[in-house]
């Protein structure tokens, strides 16, 4: 299966916005220790992944980048 750079966007975003809700809560330091160290590898692989991607277009400034 291949992951596409906005399916990682769209999941990194998922799991970090879970990682703040989950911190007001009155959850072990150990848990949202654990899952920050995830998410920070989450954001370097999501960078990685959309600076790398092979996307190409066809679309100009003229036409305001509709993509």
């Amino acid at each position: 299966m291949k992951i596409t750079a906005m399916g990682l966007v769209g999941f990194t975003t998922f799991f970090l916005f879970i990682l703040v809700l989950l911190s007001t809560l009155p959850v072990g330091f150990g848990l949202i220790f654990f899952l920050t160290l995830i998410g920070q590898a989450l954001v370097v692989l999501m960078v990685y992944k959309v600076l790398t991607d092979d996307f190409k277009t066809n679309k100009t400034f003229e036409d305001f980048y509709q993509e």
